[in-house]
């Protein structure tokens, strides 16, 4: 169940999120202000995410929430045993727990929300938990980033493409503005299917819009997605 990268391992099977494309794009593609401190991951899963931050960044504080115990225990197996152990701490809490008494300010934030907001359940509760938007929903997320983000501060997201035009209207009604957005698409010929969203407090006029492919065919990558993960996956 281990998934190697080239710095760290991931241990995944205490999780019920396994590790995916979704994080890693967002833990590679996140843009990272240049004095950054203090790192937030909400829903932490693995800790692939934080992890990623924690090896492209000199952060000196990087936290992690995780709701559910197993993935907590396991994300904080992952944090000990990789060579920023020092900088990497999860809390086992909801969001709505942490803002209660936020202590901090983060200069980046980053989340890989959970996304499906259709109507059915698995009989695997803490795969619901982990996959079903009733969990973390987008207003709540919007709102804890608002109230935890410092004013110079980055929040990045990665959120099915449907779904883009209705988050970026709701962190508009926080104040908080898009600064780059790049949509994912499998292979060149399909849809659109994911959004990775950076927001600031500052609205910027024109910010870059991109697309990434991910596959020309199957396993064969394209040369932007090699260059974006290159530092982590071990056979790019």
């Amino acid at each position: 169940m281990k998934f190697n990268f080239k710095q760290f391992s991931v241990e995944q099977d205490r999780c019920a999120m396994k590790v995916g494309t979704d994080g890693v794009l967002l833990g590679a593609w996140t843009p990272i202000p240049e004095k950054t401190f203090s790192v937030l991951d909400i829903g932490a899963g693995t800790g692939i995410i934080a992890l990623m931050i924690a090896q492209r960044s000199y952060a000196e504080q990087i936290d992690a929430l995780e709701i559910d115990e197993e993935a907590y225990e396991q994300a904080v197996d992952n944090f000990e045993n990789s060579p920023w152990s020092d900088r990497l701490f999860c809390f086992h809490a909801g969001l709505d727990e942490f803002i209660e008494e936020p202590e901090d300010e983060y200069d980046l934030i980053v989340s890989n929300p959970p996304f499906y907001t259709e109507d059915y359940k698995t009989e695997n509760e803490q795969r619901d938990l982990a996959r079903f938007a009733d969990a973390m929903p987008f207003e709540e997320l919007i709102e804890a980033v608002a109230l935890l983000l410092s004013e110079k501060g980055i929040f990045s997201v990665i959120i099915p493409f449907k779904e883009e035009e209705k988050f970026i209207s709701l962190a508009k009604e926080v104040d908080l503005f898009p600064i780059k957005i790049t949509r994912v698409k499998g292979t060149p010929t399909a849809e659109i299917k994911r959004s990775l969203l950076a927001f600031s407090r500052n609205t910027l006029g024109n910010f870059p819009v991109d697309e990434l492919v991910i596959e020309i065919s199957r396993h064969v990558y394209t040369e932007e997605y090699i260059a974006l993960t290159r530092d982590f996956y071990l056979k790019m």
